[in-house]
């Protein structure tokens, strides 16, 4: 059964997602084009290109990760899940999903921790759990390698982050500020995911039988044209 938002914030997220994943992926695409066209058609290359191209599959990735959970589309194994009755596959889902949200949880206290100090912020003490702040050395004025700043975002972002001193490239706190949105919205993914086998609306998180689905899908679909 497809994912289908309840609420009208939920159809507007939904909405900023899947257009937001299509975006990126139409940017790879036309960048990765427009790359090969300069190489072999002119004997040139555009430099930012594949750092451009690396930081938009790593947005895809990572914000592809939450909306899959969204969506029950992670694939995962049921042949043992498909052996046992409701109640014992409810709580195996229940496991498995409060591992997932203890996953996220450190993998959202990683991203935060890599991109705090490009923001001059300090990351969390503490090797697994956070115990409190560490004070680090603000690494705002690192910049990537090829991708230069776009100028009228300079002055805002030089003010905030540089005492003033305007980027020659794009500051890395801007591409890696997915690391800690990104694992903060599959937390909370995994979180909607976990209430959702608790109060009995799904047996598991992952994408059970999905070919199938497709296929009574569009057998379905073809059906109500004819």
């Amino acid at each position: 059964m497809a994912y289908q938002p309840r609420t009208a914030l939920g159809r507007a997220v939904h909405g900023i997602e899947e257009t937001l994943i299509a975006v990126i992926l139409g940017l790879m695409t036309l960048v990765t084009f427009a790359n090969v066209i300069a190489r072999y058609g002119f004997n040139s290359n555009i430099l930012w290109a594949l750092e451009m191209t690396s930081f938009l599959f790593s947005w895809l990735v990572l914000l592809g990760a939450s909306y899959a959970v969204k969506v029950s589309a992670h694939l995962g194994v049921d042949a043992i899940l498909n052996m046992l009755g409701r109640s014992a596959r409810r709580t195996l889902g229940l496991v498995a999903a409060g591992l997932c949200i203890l996953y996220a949880f450190l993998l959202l206290k990683g991203g935060w921790d890599y991109w705090a100090p490009f923001v001059n912020l300090q990351p969390t003490s503490g090797r697994f759990f956070p115990t409190g702040f560490e004070s680090v050395r603000g690494q705002a004025w690192y910049e990537v390698n090829d991708i230069d700043m776009p100028g009228f975002l300079n002055p805002l972002f030089a003010n905030l982050f540089n005492e003033g001193e305007p980027y020659e490239k794009l500051p890395r706190l801007i591409p890696y500020a997915v690391l800690p949105f990104s694992m903060a919205l599959l937390l909370w993914r995994f979180i909607e995911a976990f209430l959702r086998v608790l109060r009995g609306e799904e047996d598991m998180i992952i994408a059970s039988h999905e070919a199938e689905d497709l296929v009574e899908e569009a057998a379905a679909k073809a059906d109500k044209e004819n």
